[in-house]
């Protein structure tokens, strides 16, 4: 399988504190020869510019607005609460939860400031390969893709951003120079030059192919609502024959499933060389546990009640897509049916964490934030991979960027959309809801599932009624079951164009249990980030808020 980041120590790659003046200085280091640029130094330049996926340059807090999880925007989505042990910690992201959003924001600043730097590195690469007599294509197609993904993810986050490329000068470029759509337009030529020039698997491990260029393709153009090429880059990566689904729900938590099956593109994590990379941006979302098995866990990044009642299926195993489901939140008391994969990611009180109880003692704020810890991110803490003590929770399990499963429910809201071939879309959202299914297996180790005291209960959608309107409504209840807590949530909410509606209706909602959202609104100006306000003052009047 091709699942890549190439991890090298934080030492070799020069990663050291720099001011947000040299951010996007595009120098390059060293200054290469062409006679002193080999393949090993090619690759030195190539991990450094691959580390930016880490988002960990300057200390640990700034990692939490990486490009490797993007958790925090899940709490700005109806999935998440922001979690911890009070409203005021890391009151940043409270801020995000609850539609606060300010120009002096930290996490505004970090989430800017953290891919900007990965794209100097990508440039700085760049113009040492360029300026080499060596046949570089496929490092180049390498560095395109990098350069496309961190500008995909400012994107999708800021309305007005500086474009720039290898042979930019910094000092001219403004943000609004470029529109949204000019640099969606940048993002997805830098992805069809990346799959025509790199190859049908990657030259080694740790590094992308042109599979994960396809893969992200049909992200690029999903967010723009773009179908019929969404369509053809998702097939691509259909069609390849390197990738299936998971067997079983768990398989994604488990490390001996790193690189295998589902995993597109993922971050390689380790605990070796004291933690240098473990998942940095997850450091705060390991369950309290009590002070056992995972350590004393931060426990911040919980499921909303909002999204736990989405696991609720009726009589037939079927999501309630009608506005028909009960009106009983899922509780310990509650005795209808749940999809299994409720269990592979949240907590329940009463239910196995990993093989162990859950238990009121594994919240950390259960009178503020509730009981439901995610999952996801850990491993059987009995595994000796796994770390109890700080950073807790830590261990070798890699976090995908680009999974399998969300491609093809992506092929499949693609003909959905299209109104077309509506069965094969059918089939493929089928195909996803089976493995929910088939993971209703007592035997399966670590135990996350409880079929004798809970009702998993996990149909497929028949032809029977089966619409554009009803499809579409499936297709999407499907993506946030199947991607819940991986940081798709939001993203998919504002490019279905019902975030304001959702937020709004959830804020309303949600806040009879927890009072803290009491009186949050999200408007259509509160989408996208502002501009950071230390960019702006930083600049010299070249940014403006417009």
């Amino acid at each position: 399988m091709t699942t890549k980041y190439i991890a090298l120590s934080l030492l070799a790659l020069g990663l050291t504190s720099t001011a947000c003046s040299d951010l996007l200085d595009q120098s390059p280091y060293g200054q290469f020869t062409a006679q002193q640029l080999n393949d090993e130094t090619a690759e030195g330049l190539l991990a450094s510019a691959y580390a930016g996926l880490e988002a960990h340059y300057f200390g640990n807090n700034e990692a939490f607005a990486g490009p490797s999880t993007n958790w925090i925007f899940d709490v700005r989505s109806d999935d998440a609460y922001k979690g911890g042990g009070a409203t005021s910690m890391e009151a940043n992201i409270h801020q995000l939860e609850i539609a606060n959003l300010t120009s002096d924001n930290v996490s505004c600043l970090n989430k800017w400031q953290n891919n900007y730097y990965a794209i100097s590195r990508v440039h700085k690469a760049m113009l040492a390969l360029d300026a080499s007599d060596k046949d570089f294509r496929i490092e180049m197609g390498e560095l395109k893709f990098l350069r496309a993904y961190y500008y995909f993810d400012l994107v999708r986050i800021y309305k007005y951003l500086p474009y720039l490329t290898e042979n930019s000068d910094p000092n001219t470029v403004s943000n609004t120079e470029y529109s949204q759509a000019d640099i969606y337009t940048f993002i997805t030529n830098d992805l069809k030059e990346a799959f025509d020039q790199m190859s049908e698997k990657p030259v080694s491990a740790g590094r992308v192919g042109k599979y994960d260029a396809a893969a992200l393709l049909a992200k690029v153009s999903a967010q723009q609502c773009l179908w019929p090429e969404t369509e053809y880059w998702a097939k691509v990566v259909i069609d390849c024959g390197q990738y299936e689904l998971y067997d079983n729900y768990l398989d994604m938590s488990k490390i001996d499933f790193n690189n295998q099956k589902e995993s597109i593109l993922a971050i390689q994590c380790s605990t070796a060389n004291n933690n240098a990379h473990i998942n940095w941006s997850n450091l705060l979302n390991t369950t309290y546990s009590d002070g056992d098995l995972f350590g004393t866990g931060d426990d911040f990044f919980l499921g909303s009640q909002n999204l736990v009642d989405a696991f609720r299926t009726d009589e037939n195993g079927l999501p309630y897509l009608n506005n028909d489901e009960p009106t009983e939140h899922v509780s310990s008391s509650y005795s209808g049916n749940v999809d299994p994969r409720l269990d592979f990611t949240v907590g329940r009180i009463g239910i196995p964490f990993r093989g162990y109880t859950y238990t009121q003692g594994w919240c950390r704020a259960y009178d503020i934030y509730g009981e439901y810890s995610g999952k996801k991110g850990l491993i059987d803490p009995n595994d000796s991979r796994a770390t109890t003590i700080w950073p807790w929770g830590c261990s070798e399990l890699n976090f995908c960027l680009l999974r399998y499963a969300d491609i093809v429910l992506l092929y499949a809201e693609s003909l959905i959309e299209q109104n077309k071939e509506l069965d094969t879309a059918r089939e493929w959202i089928n195909k996803i809801r089976a493995k929910a299914s088939n993971s209703v297996d007592p035997s399966y180790s670590p135990i996350d599932i409880d079929p004798i005291n809970t009702n998993y209960l996990v149909g497929l959608y028949s032809a029977d009624n089966w619409n554009q309107n009803y499809a579409r409504k499936a297709l999407r209840t499907e993506r946030r079951l199947e991607l819940a807590m991986e940081g798709h949530r939001w993203f998919d909410l504002v490019r279905w164009g019902v975030a304001v509606e959702t937020m709004n209706k959830y804020y309303q909602t949600e806040s009879a249990i927890r009072p803290y959202l009491q009186g949050a609104t999200l408007t259509d100006e509160e989408i996208f980030f502002p501009v950071p306000l230390d960019e702006i003052t930083n600049s010299n009047g070249l940014y403006t808020q417009p």
